[in-house]
């Protein structure tokens, strides 16, 4: 290749690089390493093609400042944890983006097959939620009291139980990533069967709207299981197809990846179980006014974090490499 196209083709990435190294941009530390790792593979190549060049020279120069920034212990950021939140996540997670629209459309699928099932066969219902369960709502149906099973137990004991049991199976969903994605395949898909027949059992009663008490908390718990599901499939994908990495390599920074991903969903897990313990109890003498309030700010809180604030900060990044 004659050195102006490699210059040509690479350009944009040195100068991306060096920006973040100088502070004018925010990267995610991740994607620094990424970018050194290919910043040392192109030195390697100009050395070999390119000697005493003006390029070799600036490589060297841009290598070296970068294996000084990177290598050497600095102090932590007393705002570490805030900046993780407002900027180095939000950054890193649009790159998954398509990935979480295949875990979203495979929930949606899941989600289908036990409506379905449930609407055309009435012992579909006990399989999936259970005969206690099923049982347990029948009679608080014929009560007039359908949602009666989400007043039971203390606030702050609900609370607890619920947060640390989501929490738990965002973890699972990201864990069982190892098994080449079919682990959590498997838990997006019997947790969308399970919500499908669930909607479909209400609806069966009458009841379809009487299911807007679930969904306060249940709009942050179903985004968060879905987006750890996500993080399950960065990992296990991440083996299968390493790309241009080794599949030790590309199974390391998977694995890194979807850990980074199940942790951000932590504060929302909370946030829903808060709202089950607290809230949620008194969802049946909630006006309808200020329960579907709550509804669509949860909704827009996790497609606004997860999705929009994503985009906006790329962008608003790509803005000013351009400007600049």
């Amino acid at each position: 290749m004659r050195e102006a196209s490699f210059v040509k083709q690479n350009k944009e990435k040195w100068i991306l690089f060096e920006k973040a190294l100088r502070g004018n941009i925010k990267i995610n530390p991740d994607d620094l390493a990424s970018y050194y790792i290919q910043l040392t593979n192109d030195l390697s190549y100009a050395q070999t093609y390119y000697p005493e060049s003006k390029t070799l020279t600036y490589l060297n120069s841009l290598t070296s400042e970068a294996h000084q920034k990177i290598y050497t212990t600095k102090k932590e950021s007393k705002n570490k944890i805030k900046e993780f939140w407002m900027f180095e996540f939000p950054l890193f997670f649009r790159q998954y983006h398509k990935t979480l629209l295949y875990t979203f459309l495979f929930f949606i699928a899941a989600i289908l097959v036990g409506s379905v099932s449930t609407l055309n066969d009435d012992s579909f219902a006990r399989l999936i939620l259970g005969d206690q369960y099923v049982n347990t709502t029948i009679e608080n149906i014929a009560n007039g009291e359908p949602m009666a099973i989400y007043k039971s137990g203390s606030q702050m004991g609900s609370f607890l139980g619920i947060t640390i049991n989501n929490i738990r199976v965002g973890l699972i969903a990201y864990a069982f990533g190892i098994l080449f994605s079919a682990g959590t395949i498997y838990i997006l898909f019997s947790n969308g069967i399970m919500l499908g027949s669930f909607i479909t059992f209400f609806y069966k009663y009458g009841l379809l709207e009487k299911t807007s008490t679930i969904w306060l908390h249940g709009t942050i718990e179903i985004w968060v299981i879905i987006i750890a599901g996500c993080a399950g499939l960065v990992m296990g994908n991440s083996f299968m197809f390493p790309k241009t990495y080794s599949r030790r390599v590309a199974f390391m920074k998977g694995a890194k990846d979807g850990l980074k991903i199940v942790v951000s969903t932590i504060p929302f897990f909370i946030i829903a179980g808060f709202i089950e313990g607290f809230i949620t109890r008194y969802g049946g003498q909630m006006p309808s006014f200020l329960a579907y309030s709550i509804i669509f700010l949860s909704f827009s809180l996790v497609v606004y974090y997860y999705i929009a604030y994503p985009i906006i900060l790329n962008r608003k990044n790509a803005a000013f490499i351009h400007r600049t």
